[in-house]
């Protein structure tokens, strides 16, 4: 049996999970509500607080289902109830983000401003503090799409390898290259 696949879901009070007869799972919680289709070959029981998956053969392909549909729902789970948060810096002179509701205003040291429209399931929030980067706190509870905006917001402006100047997840560390001034 797969490693990941076999481990139950332990559902926290305040979250309902319903299985639908087909294989439609929808997870409530006070964070929102998300819903993930599941594969036939997948079955499902939600009993006393827990949800059990199991497959139907041992395929290789059911295998690997296995193990995706666990996590994925994990993740719905655990972002319906606590929710998920990333921050990224942005990492260089004159660099700015201000937020005015969904509308994320960027200033990343292009001849113009960019304008960056965020879902709606998606809160921002930016900070800027005098001696430190400017950030952007991005919280949601769907962990895929949480991802996704922030690999967007992020290609904007990727690090350069030099300076380090761009866009950059607070806990990302680089790797920097010398320059010339190393060769001599």
């Amino acid at each position: 049996m797969s490693r990941i696949g076999k481990l139950p879901i332990s559902v926290p009070k305040g979250v309902e999970v319903n299985v639908s007869d087909k294989n439609l799972v929808t997870v409530k919680g006070p964070k929102g509500t998300l819903a993930q289709k599941v594969d036939s070959s997948i079955s499902l029981k939600n009993e006393n607080g827990t949800l059990l998956l199991q497959r139907a053969t041992d395929q290789k392909r059911h295998k690997a289902m296995h193990g995706m549909y666990r996590a994925l729902l994990a993740s719905m789970v655990k972002g319906v109830s606590e929710g998920y948060k990333t921050e990224q810096e942005l990492v260089g002179v004159g660099y700015r983000a201000v937020n005015k509701g969904q509308l994320l205003e960027l200033t990343l040291g292009f001849s113009h401003n960019i304008s960056f429209q965020l879902p709606n399931e998606v809160k921002v929030s930016t900070t800027a503090e005098k001696g430190k980067n400017p950030t952007v706190i991005l919280e949601c509870a769907d962990k895929q799409l949480l991802g996704m905006v922030a690999a967007k917001l992020r290609s904007l402006r990727k690090p350069e390898p030099y300076k380090g100047k761009g866009i950059k997840f607070a806990d990302e560390v680089l790797r920097r290259k010398a320059g010339k001034a190393a060769g001599k």
